[in-house]
């Protein structure tokens, strides 16, 4: 018998809704042009798309870090695109985690400190935001890293020392915006691996930003970005797409 967590099933009502979304930065750049997507709880969800298409923007939106400037974004029964700062900033220590291409961790505090910081900002003690902690640096098999900055790990353990991180709250959901992309595709593979086998065990929701079909094949649901809107199956890109990322 399978140890293995059961994938999420998606018969229940979204837990992220982003609906319509437009965003612009100035006259020429339009990001996102009426962007639609739904995210369930426990679901793994790759958005992919070629260079430039509104990927991160999108994610973005949906943790609430850019309001658009047109469309919805719902979490649950809150609209997240009005939600006052005071809130937002209230979900992102306990609701949201989110992870970024080169994990953005602390410099100046150790990989044990970096996973505790979301924990001790939400009040939580500072033996058992240690402890909690230490137990997820030894999920994502980082834990002999502990007392180790930023500048001393390879790029593979900052990025599961960013991961344990984002999961440390047992958030609802965790936002990645390509995890892997500054990885080899073996630090890439173990890094995905252990956010899978993580956010499965949680019950975690991830939204995963991707150009890279292999890591979007670690996810339950694909959907692609191209002119600013959504669109459900894998990823297709013209061949000027191709080359401009591959460039």
């Amino acid at each position: 018998m399978s140890t293995q967590p059961e994938q999420p099933s998606r018969a229940t009502a979204p837990l992220l809704t982003a609906a319509g979304l437009k965003k612009s930065y100035g006259r020429a750049a339009q990001a996102l042009r009426g962007a639609s997507v739904d995210l369930h709880a426990g679901e793994i969800l790759a958005v992919t798309g070629a260079s430039g298409s509104g990927k991160s923007t999108l994610l973005h939106c949906l943790a609430g870090i850019v309001r658009p400037d047109e469309g919805s974004v719902s979490y649950g029964q809150e609209r997240l695109d009005r939600m006052p700062e005071a809130r937002l900033s209230e979900l992102w220590r306990t609701d949201f985690g989110v992870v970024f291409q080169f994990g953005q961790l602390i410099p100046e505090l150790t990989a044990l400190d970096n996973v505790a910081l979301p924990l001790l900002l939400a009040g939580t003690a500072r033996a058992e935001a240690q402890s909690r902690a230490d137990e997820w640096l030894e999920r994502f098999g980082v834990r002999g890293q502990a007392g180790l900055r930023p500048g001393e790990l390879s790029g593979g353990q900052s990025q599961r020392v960013a991961l344990a991180r984002a999961l440390v709250t047992g958030p609802k959901a965790v936002f990645a915006d390509e995890p892997t992309g500054a990885l080899d595709s073996l630090a890439g593979e173990q890094v995905m691996t252990a956010l899978v086998h993580a956010a499965r065990e949680s019950g975690t929701a991830v939204l995963l930003i991707t150009h890279d079909a292999q890591i979007a094949a670690y996810a339950d649901r694909e959907v692609w970005l191209r002119d600013g809107a959504v669109h459900s199956g894998t990823a297709q890109f013209t061949a000027q797409e191709v080359a401009h990322h591959e460039g």
